[in-house]
């Protein structure tokens, strides 16, 4: 393994600060602009530091839509990121990212069947879940594609890179097909709904979302740093990392657990978004490196920055209206997928690995 060419610290800082940045900028600017000063004044108030006037409405436009928007943004950022990071290292390929291995799509048919089905439905453990059972149902749905497709990925015994592929863009197409006749079914306020969402928006970011995404997606983020060792082991192959002790199917599910609940926690409120958890880890792969530690942490930091940029794009591009964010990753990542795919085609032939 190559170390970056600064130390991890030093990365980390830097991006932190990127990320500091990122965030400044996404609270200022939207629809209506705010200053500088509007936003230091209304946070100082908030934390009874300050008895400035604010203007109510800027004030309420800041706390009760902006602030919890761009956070939300950043965890979502994030979480996709590392689950990118993990997906790559545990199909030790540098193209997987979970929309195409079936997880965002999973995610979106278990988000849609709620979004249809959910009031319709009366069993006890609906009503004890509340706000948790769109994520959850998401989660349960986005595992068992993301499963699938290893399975189909790995059935001769490691995972071939072309059946893969393969694998996704059939359980992807049977994904959406559900989702497609889950809006085919609905009212139109739950068909406009479903539209949207698979098109990614943090439209609807509200304080409770936050509440429900930022300690599942920290939580994760934890734990991937705690299979960090054991995939960098990975990398040399499955009997490395079995002599070392490691179970490595359970590593396996463990890590494929763990990619879904960071898809689906945020799958679940913002929609589809595609292609993050490809392009931020690729990017920082640049540095040489293929020390997992330092990719779930720098993926953490740039993935929240990059997010919350697009967001800010997104909200600015075609103001007072709102692009969706899943067209800007797309129509950046897919190039980068191709120019991946086209980079590395004879290292995929052979099933290698790029680092």
């Amino acid at each position: 393994m190559k170390p970056p060419s600064l130390s991890p610290g030093q990365w980390y800082s830097l991006l932190a600060v990127l990320l500091l940045v990122t965030i400044i900028a996404a609270l200022r600017i939207g629809a209506v602009d705010l200053t500088f000063a509007d936003i230091t004044h209304i946070l100082m108030n908030g934390v009874g530091l300050s008895n400035t006037n604010v203007d109510p409405v800027s004030q309420g436009l800041f706390l009760q839509i902006r602030l919890p928007r761009v956070l939300l943004c950043a965890t979502v950022g994030a979480g996709l990121s590392v689950s990118g990071v993990l997906m790559q290292a545990l199909f030790r390929n540098p193209i997987v990212e979970p929309g195409l291995v079936g997880t965002s799509s999973g995610a979106a048919l278990g988000a849609a069947l709620v979004f249809v089905l959910g009031k319709n439905i009366n069993w006890a453990f609906t009503d004890a879940l509340g706000l948790f059972l769109l994520p959850c149902v998401a989660f349960i749905f986005a595992f068992a594609a993301t499963l699938l497709v290893y399975r189909i990925a790995s059935i001769s015994g490691k995972v071939n890179v072309a059946t893969m592929i393969l694998a996704g863009i059939a359980i992807n197409a049977l994904a959406a097909g559900g989702t497609g006749f889950l809006s085919y079914i609905a009212r139109d306020p739950q068909a406009r709904s479903i539209t949207f969402w698979n098109l990614g928006t943090f439209s609807g970011a509200d304080w409770t979302q936050f509440a429900i995404v930022f300690p599942v997606t920290m939580i994760g983020i934890l734990l991937a740093l705690r299979f960090t060792k054991a995939l960098n082991i990975l990398i040399l192959g499955e009997d490395e990392v079995r002599h070392l002790g490691y179970n490595i199917d359970r590593l396996k599910i463990q890590v494929l657990l763990l990619n879904t609940l960071l898809v689906a926690v945020g799958t679940a409120m913002v929609g589809v978004i595609s292609f993050v958890g490809l392009v931020v880890p690729h990017l920082l792969r640049l540095l040489k490196t293929s020390d997992n530690r330092f990719l779930v942490i720098a993926s953490a930091l740039l993935g929240s920055s990059l997010l919350t940029l697009a967001d800010t794009i997104a909200r600015r591009l075609v103001a007072p209206a709102e692009f969706p964010i899943g067209v800007i990753t797309a129509f950046v990542g897919a190039p980068v997928f191709i120019w991946l795919l086209v980079r590395n085609a004879r290292s995929f032939q052979k099933g290698g690995f790029y680092a």
